[in-house]
């Protein structure tokens, strides 16, 4: 199948059919480890089930899974649960689609962890408290929640042009390259070109924004005693060369 490009150009030819949620999530995400021994730690100490909040593809609830941990994940997009799923294969993992802000699993856990900046996606405050909510409700007492937040992007440094992530899809290549990150009002714009390059070298591109509400580490920890959690420590996730670092606040449950 082909089609024009935006320049009015010669015809380039269409990336074969597949969710293009999944392969963008894969090849934006997919590669941050960063985070990932803070996690580990964190599912350890559990001695349980393990909810995955914005699941995606399992970048952290398959890789907990692979350590031997039951994990259960939710998210918002029905075709990054399917991968999920897909993925995990014959682990002790399962994901099913659903809303952070309103969701009943009917089952508690331990441990819920909310990676990769999920609570900035949200919208206000109040979207932010029913998501607390919800996830104190899925808590058993003396459980654990953490959560990862950009509290603000660091100046930039020096004149090095940052990499793009890189994916090879049988033989298309898939590019994203991030532009800018910038304050926008109460949120942190992320800008990001992304491009597709065919098996026959054709170019299409088009861009990406992703918008963080910003805010601190205090107002989560004080929307979570809203919640009825109760603050329980703050971790930091350090930065990479091509990542900012991140804080973990960790909310509990009362025993």
């Amino acid at each position: 199948m082909l089609r024009d490009d935006a320049d009015g150009g010669r015809p380039t030819p269409t990336p074969p059919a597949r969710d293009a949620s999944v392969i963008w999530h894969d090849v934006e995400c997919g590669a941050y480890a960063a985070d990932l021994r803070l996690w580990e730690g964190l599912a350890d100490e559990a001695q349980g089930p393990i909810l995955d909040l914005g699941c995606g593809t399992g970048r952290v609830g398959l890789h907990l899974a692979r350590r031997g941990h039951s994990v259960f994940g939710l998210d918002l997009d029905a075709d990054l649960v399917a991968a999920f799923n897909e993925r995990a294969g014959w682990m002790s993992a399962e994901a099913v689609t659903g809303d952070a802000r309103d969701f009943g699993l009917g089952r508690e856990f331990p441990l819920v962890l909310a990676p990769m900046q999920l609570v900035q996606l949200l919208g206000e405050a109040g979207e932010r408290v029913a998501c607390l909510r919800c996830v104190q409700r899925h808590l058993r007492p003396g459980g654990r929640a953490a959560f990862a937040i950009v509290e603000r992007m660091p100046p930039p440094e020096g004149d090095a042009p940052p990499l793009p992530d890189v994916r090879d899809d049988d033989g298309w290549v898939y590019s994203s390259l991030p532009l800018d990150a910038a304050a926008v009002g109460d949120a942190i714009a992320v800008r990001r070109l992304r491009q597709v390059v065919s098996p026959d070298g054709s170019l299409s591109e088009e861009k990406n924004e992703v918008r963080l509400r910003a805010f601190s580490a205090q107002e989560l920890e004080r929307e979570g005693e809203e919640a009825g959690l109760t603050p329980a420590g703050r971790r930091e996730i350090p930065a990479t060369d091509a990542h900012v670092g991140s804080t973990v606040i960790v909310l509990g449950r009362e025993a």
